[in-house]
């Protein structure tokens, strides 16, 4: 998604900015730095961890969904075409293509979640968006594995698809 030349600056971290566009009500998390390819942006950790999803969490387990620290993770958005991968098994937000300073910063929701708390239309734009983003659960396989995927998500693929991965 992006935001307009009137977006407003809300906090700024060493990696990237919270911004936010009074216009379309929407926040987003921009680098301040260019990162390559593969390069580890930031580690995170959990806040906390929780049984159920909410639309701040990451999920890491069937029953285990944790809080982002640091805090500015959770404006990361969605794009269909992400630019972002949270890997939760070594705990690092990590840039899956190069990006210049000032990008926004998105990942692919279903690439962490499987059943997802809050679904939505995506806005996104791009040419392989999905239009509705429910959670790795309610995609074939074949769209799943264009992307990079957390070792919890290719374990439920697995399960649910034995022959996929």
């Amino acid at each position: 998604m992006t935001t307009t030349q009137n977006s407003l600056l809300i906090s700024s971290h060493d990696v990237a900015v919270v911004r936010f566009d009074p216009i379309i009500k929407h926040h987003s998390l921009h680098a301040t730095i260019g990162f390559r390819q593969g390069e580890v942006i930031v580690a995170f950790h959990a806040g906390c961890t929780q049984s159920f999803p909410s639309y701040l969490t990451v999920q890491t387990g069937i029953h285990e969904h944790i809080t982002l620290k640091p805090d500015f993770l959770q404006y990361v958005n969605h794009s269909c075409d992400p630019n972002v991968f949270f890997d939760t098994t070594n705990m690092q937000f990590r840039s899956l293509k190069n990006i210049s300073p000032g990008e926004e910063l998105c990942f692919f929701y279903p690439s962490t979640e499987w059943d997802m708390a809050q679904p939505f239309t995506c806005k996104c734009n791009t040419p392989s968006c999905l239009k509705e983003i429910k959670g790795a659960a309610f995609l074939p396989e074949e769209i799943l594995l264009k992307h990079q995927l957390t070792d919890f998500i290719r374990r439920q693929l697995k399960i649910t698809h034995p022959n996929a991965i």
